[in-house]
């Protein structure tokens, strides 16, 4: 095998609540994040020459060592003896600085694509261990699908993916930092906890209701305050009639959950006329063939 084709996709988390500050600066979490059908392509291309060229066309995102895709690669690469090394193209459609996991989900399809491009055979279980050095997502992001994640994001139960459904993914024009949403929160201060075990019950249940009835985001309340647009964008989504919107991760994308594709095609387009977003896409849960 000379080259090989990974698809990176995208995650939102349909609850999010953060327990309190660690000692260790981070923050305890636990939340449930879900695998959408928005996705990067990376083209993986063996070379004759050693080391790691990363290309992508998207001029938000650095190609040199400070990217999470060369810091995969140098992961499984570096060390090795023989002489072949790694041309990565990324194609981006994730939107950037998002909340939706594009650089973490990147690396995780990185790590998936040199290990069965070079015939590796690491395990998904070792993959997971290297991918939690670069960043708390990557592990979920090695596996996708429906799954409980707790302590920082690292630790991972699977649950039974939402009844099928449509969403509407919004990302306005502005760019929010994560470490600017976190340094901000203030968990002692937070007057309500979204009720993440009962959308866990509501995942067995198999009950899109009582998925959209809880779902739920400390970060709001940081994220938010700071780009009202956001709650703009809430508002729109549920008169268009999705049954409910939610921010996800730290910001700045907007979901709405809708039943009816039609439906949510119309929410789209009125997102797009009032100018409350620069990318806008119409998609559903992806959960299977990751």
């Amino acid at each position: 095998m000379e080259k090989i084709l990974q698809k990176a996709y995208a995650k939102i988390n349909i609850g999010l609540d953060v327990l309190c500050r660690r000692e260790d600066g981070y923050h305890e979490l636990k939340m449930i994040m879900q695998t959408v059908d928005i996705c990067d392509d990376l083209l993986l291309e063996k070379t004759k020459q050693p080391g790691i060229v990363l290309r992508t066309d998207c001029d938000k995102v650095p190609s040199d060592g400070s990217n999470l895709i060369y810091k995969a690669a140098r992961l499984l690469l570096d060390g090795r003896e023989d002489a072949e090394g790694v041309r990565i193209t990324l194609t981006k459609r994730i939107p950037v600085a998002a909340g939706m996991a594009g650089g973490s989900s990147d690396a995780a399809a990185a790590l998936k694509g040199i290990n069965e491009l070079f015939e590796m055979g690491h395990s998904l279980e070792h993959l997971q261990e290297l991918g939690l050095k670069l960043g708390a997502d990557v592990p979920y992001c090695l596996a996708g699908g429906t799954m409980l994640s707790e302590g920082i994001g690292e630790i991972l139960t699977p649950l039974p993916p939402p009844p099928d459904c449509f969403l509407v993914v919004a990302k306005p024009d502005i760019d929010v930092s994560t470490a600017f949403v976190y340094g901000n929160l203030h968990v002692d201060e937070l007057t309500g906890h979204p009720d993440i075990d009962g959308m866990v019950r509501a995942l067995y249940d198999g009950s899109l209701s009582g998925i959209t009835d809880r779902l739920g985001n400390v970060l709001e309340t940081v994220t938010v305050k700071a780009y009202p647009v956001i709650e703009e964008i809430k508002r729109l989504l549920r008169s268009e009639g999705a049954e409910n919107a939610l921010m996800s991760g730290s910001g700045p994308s907007v979901f709405g959950i809708f039943t009816e594709r039609k439906t949510a095609e119309t929410a789209a387009r009125a997102v797009e006329d009032q100018r409350l977003a620069g990318q806008i896409f119409v998609t559903t849960f992806k959960n299977n063939g990751l």
